[in-house]
């Protein structure tokens, strides 16, 4: 995989991505729009039911008890896909989870979207925490409550159901595809063979992705990148046993107490992170970059007020959203050893564990930072405890060129439907298979999230805004419509 760009340089595919034509017309043939809406709102109720159904599957693809659970979300996504007027749909299985394909084609003359998604969700720990049944949708002040709900079960299922409008109102601008994964939240690792051994099948002219946010309603915005991952785990073994950590405290090194101090040395004083060479390929953002980030509305006494904190953390010199879409950063994801049972057992504990990652921008690759991350905690360690480290899984950043057909569709898009032109943004969060997709298929990505940051991704109590998903939904079909007439003129 070669260096991404900067992101001031726009690059370019001849076919779907050449030069940014004006905004014109964008209303040019209003019918199948109205033909659109009118059927959504007619049948948004049994919609919102379906994606309830969808939820109700607990598809935690991290855990093997999940299996036979896994096998029925899948065939419930192909179920739907056909129902909304797929002219085949099939579950093809893999070394791990299936894949969902799906495809209907109008016209080979004209241009094709290929829609990902993954029916994979998070696990729910810690259970105790959620205010409804994580599996058990639940409307609450206009929004459903449910693991999966904006992550990514809800963003892929307005795709479903958009093609169901274009379908019924007779109105489909182009062929659509859609690959549906169930590896997503571990990493993607069957997908890359299933890819390569089905590039026929997949063959389109652009892919569409909703599992990103954007910043409101009242402001829609487009992510035109995500961060890549590099997750690893570290092992820190002390004595040979747990000891009495009365009889042997003070005398044997304590396992926790290194792993805390070795994590405490990633970062110095400013929050700048220590390791040696992590910055070494990090491309700067421009000052006009900058300049647009900061033109973003953004309160942070709201975002601390809905966090619940009384102040923010992070690398100084930078931004809230600078930290969060521009900047790599280092968070430790788990740490555990030791007794963890309830009352008092005075222990020294043999081994110590924690889960790290590093979120990255371009032009870091994950295989790197990983390897560098591994070392590092080798090197630091000192005598009298002995380091294991694994690499888990990882995934590189990706950018979107800003000059390509369809992000110009997609702002057409959320112009038509918003009334207002998106914000451009840059995502905090990983989608390991873009850089996967782009390689092995030969095509560009561009994002449509309807998702918001406070959606409590991967955290308890997630939910979805029932007005982002339905707007979703009408948003859709105008990005068909608009990356089919440019991309025939």
């Amino acid at each position: 995989m070669t260096c991404l760009p900067h992101p001031d340089q726009i690059y370019s595919n001849k076919q779907h991505f050449s030069k940014r034509p004006k905004f014109a017309n964008i209303y040019k043939n209003p019918l199948p729009m109205q033909a659109w809406k009118t059927y959504q709102d007619k049948n948004q109720e049994r919609f919102l039911e379906e994606l309830k159904a969808l939820l109700r599957i607990p598809s935690v693809s991290s855990d093997s008890t999940h299996q036979r659970d896994m096998i029925t979300c899948a065939e419930a996504v192909r179920q739907s896909l056909m129902d909304a007027g797929a002219s085949k749909a099939e579950i093809f299985p893999t070394a791990g989870h299936p894949v969902v394909f799906a495809e209907k084609i109008v016209d080979v003359s004209k241009p094709t979207v290929l829609v990902y998604g993954h029916y994979d969700v998070q696990p729910v720990d810690p259970l105790e925490l959620w205010h409804t049944p994580p599996f058990e949708p639940t409307i609450k002040n206009g929004m459903i409550y449910a693991r999966g709900s904006a992550d990514d079960k809800g963003q892929f299922f307005m795709h479903v159901k958009a093609l169901e409008i274009m379908n019924q109102s007779g109105e489909l601008p182009c062929n659509i595809k859609f690959i549906i994964e169930g590896e997503e939240e571990i990493g993607s690792p069957s997908l890359g063979d299933f890819i390569s051994s089905h590039k026929d099948l997949l063959k389109a002219d652009v892919i569409l992705i909703s599992d990103t946010s954007m910043i409101s309603l009242e402001t829609p915005s487009i992510e035109i990148g995500v961060r890549g991952l590099a997750y690893i785990q570290v092992e820190i073994t002390g004595p040979n046993r747990d000891l009495h950590s009365g009889v042997y405290g003070g005398a044997v090194a304590n396992p926790i107490t290194i792993l805390a101090k070795m994590i405490a040395s990633c970062h110095d004083e400013n929050n700048h992170i220590t390791i040696p060479g992590f910055y070494d390929n990090v491309v700067e953002s421009s000052v006009a970059d900058r300049e647009k980030m900061a033109a973003a509305p953004f309160d942070e006494k709201e975002y601390m007020r809905d966090l619940g904190v009384k102040s923010l953390w992070g690398e100084k010199g930078y931004s809230t959203n600078e930290r969060t879409g521009i900047r790599p950063t280092l968070e430790l994801n788990g740490i555990w050893g030791g007794f963890q049972g309830e009352g008092s057992k005075t222990v020294l504990p043999s081994i110590a564990s924690a889960k790290i990652s590093a979120r990255l921008v371009p032009n870091q690759r994950s295989g790197e930072i990983a390897h560098m991350l591994l070392d590092y905690f080798k090197k630091i360690a000192p005598p009298g405890v002995t380091v294991n480290t694994f690499e888990l899984h990882g995934g590189e950043p990706y950018m979107t060129p800003m000059d390509s057909l369809a992000y110009i569709a997609a702002e057409k898009a959320i112009e038509a439907s918003f009334g207002k032109k998106p914000v451009p943004q840059r995502g905090g969060g990983s989608i390991p298979i873009c850089s996967l997709l782009e390689s092995e298929l030969g095509i560009k990505i561009v994002f449509m999230g309807f998702g918001l940051d406070s959606d409590n991704l991967h955290s308890p109590n997630e939910k979805y805004n029932i007005a982002n998903f339905y707007k979703g939904i009408e948003t859709i079909p105008y990005f068909h419509k608009f990356f089919a007439e440019e991309s025939l003129k």
